[in-house]
């Protein structure tokens, strides 16, 4: 069967103690797990010693996870098995270790996958990766300030009115999209300041590509105008985003967690709660300035175009 490895760090200003009683606590898991989050409404049981638990939706699968040896506080290591979508067990441990004044933690898995699966092999990877990073990062949240500030809304199928606009297309590393978008969103706005020609509608960010086997990310962000000159400099261009029917998914909190909600979306999509139309690409939309709100009100809806 074809196996994979998986490893993810985080540092978290706690002590070692602290980090490790957070994780150790099964019942406190809703509050950070990766996957919890995508289905809120998850069937979730304790056993009563609190080494087990065991879960049960629709598009988090069905499974259960349980503490076969521990070291406190230094590591954690379970067994996790799957019974949906397909069958499989999993060697999972956490590890917690001093360093800066706080606790590097690491999320481990080891892994495997049908051996008719062979060929998901590195979009797995990618998956269980990104599934640990959103985790180890609501964890952070939740042991430094005692919350996670981030909120999911389906709403469920829409439509959308289109728009011309100006923008910018941008190939990053899928590590590094946060502050690629961030520069380029200054480059928008600077253009935009003292020009008459005021945005039609909020802000957003189409995303082309997420390539998981090169680690690369293509995406445009882009204004919404009425009309686009034809004087743009090289780095800008003009585009129109079509109307269509999309799946939408609020998101309120920070942004540093909207990947649950592109997550949400996908895992929908698998489990075929919609029909994904691939020819066009789905975005994230701006409804909030995070220049003049907090973070925990930050709000994006992230659209899913229909087929």
């Amino acid at each position: 069967m074809p196996q994979f490895t998986v490893t993810k760090s985080n540092l978290i200003n706690a002590p070692v103690e602290q980090v490790h009683a957070a994780v150790r606590d099964f019942r406190r898991w809703p509050t950070w797990s990766p996957w919890f989050v995508l289905e809120p409404d998850c069937e979730i049981t304790f056993s009563e010693d609190g080494r087990r638990y065991a879960w049960n939706g629709r598009i988090v699968g069905q499974g259960e996870m349980e503490i076969t040896r521990e070291e406190a506080p230094r590591s954690i290591e379970y067994r996790l098995t799957f019974l949906k979508p397909w069958k499989s067990v999993s060697q999972v441990g956490f590890t917690f270790h001093a360093k800066d004044g706080g606790t590097e933690t690491t999320w481990t898995m080891d892994g495997s996958l049908p051996f008719f699966m062979f060929w998901m092999k590195p979009m797995m990877t990618g998956f269980v990766g990104m599934d640990f990073q959103r985790g180890l990062t609501m964890l952070k949240d939740d042991v430094e300030t005692g919350a996670v500030p981030s909120k999911l809304e389906f709403l469920g199928p829409q439509s959308f009115t289109g728009s011309r606009f100006i923008g910018i297309r941008r190939t990053c590393a899928m590590a590094d999209i946060a502050s690629s978008m961030s520069a380029d969103f200054a480059t928008l706005t600077a253009w935009f300041t003292g020009r008459e020609l005021p945005p039609s509608d909020k802000p957003f960010a189409i995303t082309h590509r997420w390539d998981f086997k090169s680690g690369a990310a293509e995406y445009t962000l882009g204004i919404p105008v009425a009309t686009a000159p034809g004087d743009l400099p090289a780095e800008l261009h003009a585009g129109e985003l079509p109307s269509t029917r999309v799946y939408a998914i609020r998101h309120t909190g920070a942004y540093r967690h909207l990947g649950n909600a592109w997550t949400a979306g996908m895992m929908r999509a698998r489990a075929r709660v919609f029909a994904l139309n691939r020819k066009i690409p789905p975005f994230e939309t701006y409804e909030t300035d995070p220049r003049t709100v907090r973070e925990e009100d930050t709000v994006t809806i992230v659209r899913f175009p229909l087929k």
